[in-house]
């Protein structure tokens, strides 16, 4: 059945849409409906159509945090509004931008701007509205902390809503839009970003890259460009290769069973998470599992970076994320550690 398009004016709306562009791990699926809004004021008329209304709906950015087993029977809502808004207030910048804005474009725009903050978290593939539901983080920066409030559509009370920082509840890879999940549809995402800030240094790898490039007083732009040859260097490119980054969270278990396990692996890599909690390195439990590089048809880890599922090629939905499910049970069984997945599982319990 070929692809039905109708453009309704503020959004468009295709049938039997099929998905492989839009997702980074390439799998081949179709959704029953996909809305592709550009206009977040038409939100409420496009969720009130008797269609939509009666089936699941999933919200859709660059598809670069999620895992489809199999065709979507609902609609898919892709957010594709543009716009970036910005207050100066003495040394910082209040930004509001549009939930559709590409995160890596942003972030170069601060960094054109003049603005720090966001330098670790170049080249993390997604959109702006993605960033706070799954407060993505990387080299020792999440994205929360410059966050100021996020808007949104809350589908239970058909009203916008503006939730401040603080009604984010954001954690680890972790926010409340992930705790009630179909509540809020986000718009835009408010940031306070400063002018100047102390870099962000101690975290995998950058100061030696920094000093690789011959820079001893880094200014975010330095920082922006050391993150990029490390992650080029570290992490496949969907573009090449289909994956959607970091496949697994970095597991967090108390004190206890982290030094029952460095007495047993001398070598593990942890970081103190807490008071009386410890975080594992996920990547270091699957390399030393053998899992690094291993595959099942086209279903795999990189060869690259452990934490990193991939896709060969014709990988279904269904091969990879039984992949992974024999990586979890694999590091369990070798260490007594439940991995979890990072990105959102779509049409499998994840659990």
């Amino acid at each position: 059945m070929r692809a039905e398009t109708t453009d309704m004016g503020g959004y468009t709306l295709i049938e039997n849409a099929p998905l492989g562009a839009r997702n980074t791990l390439r799998v081949n699926v179709h959704a029953t409906l996909l809305a592709e809004i550009r206009e977040a004021t038409k939100l409420p008329e496009l969720l009130n159509f008797p269609a939509i209304r009666q089936r699941p709906l999933l919200v859709l950015g660059e598809g670069s945090n999620m895992l489809f087993t199999g065709d979507y029977d609902g609609t898919v809502l892709a957010m594709a509004t543009r716009g970036v808004h910005v207050e100066h207030d003495g040394d910082n910048a209040r930004i509001a931008v549009a939930a559709g804005e590409r995160w890596d474009d942003f972030v170069r725009w601060t960094l054109g701007q003049g603005l720090a903050g966001l330098e670790n978290l170049i080249l993390i593939p997604g959109t702006v509205g993605a960033a706070p539901i799954q407060n993505i983080g990387a080299y020792g920066t999440e994205v929360a902390e410059f966050i100021e409030s996020v808007e949104a559509w809350d589908t239970r009370e058909r009203r916008v809503a503006v939730l401040g920082h603080a009604d984010c509840a954001f954690a680890y890879r972790d926010s409340l839009f992930k705790h009630e999940p179909g509540r809020y549809i986000v718009t835009a995402v408010r940031f306070v970003l400063p002018r100047l800030r102390a870099p962000r240094l101690d975290y995998a790898g950058i100061r030696e890259e920094l000093t690789r490039m011959g820079i001893d007083k880094p200014a975010p732009f330095h920082v922006a460009e050391a993150v990029i040859h490390l992650r080029s260097r570290k992490l496949p490119d969907p573009a090449v290769i289909g994956n959607a980054g970091s496949f697994f969270k970095n597991p967090i278990v108390d004190t206890a069973t982290a030094e029952a396990l460095k007495a047993e692996h001398p070598e593990l890599v942890a970081w103190p998470a807490g008071i009386g909690k410890t975080k594992l390195s996920a990547a270091w439990l699957i390399d030393t599992a053998g899992l690094k590089g291993a595959r099942e048809g086209d279903a795999g880890i990189s060869h690259r970076h452990a934490l990193v599922l991939v896709n060969h090629g014709g990988a279904s939905g269904g091969q990879l994320w039984a992949f992974a499910q024999h990586v979890i049970d694999t590091v369990r069984k070798r260490f007594g550690v439940t991995l979890e997945p990072e990105p959102l599982i779509v049409g499998a319990d994840s659990q």
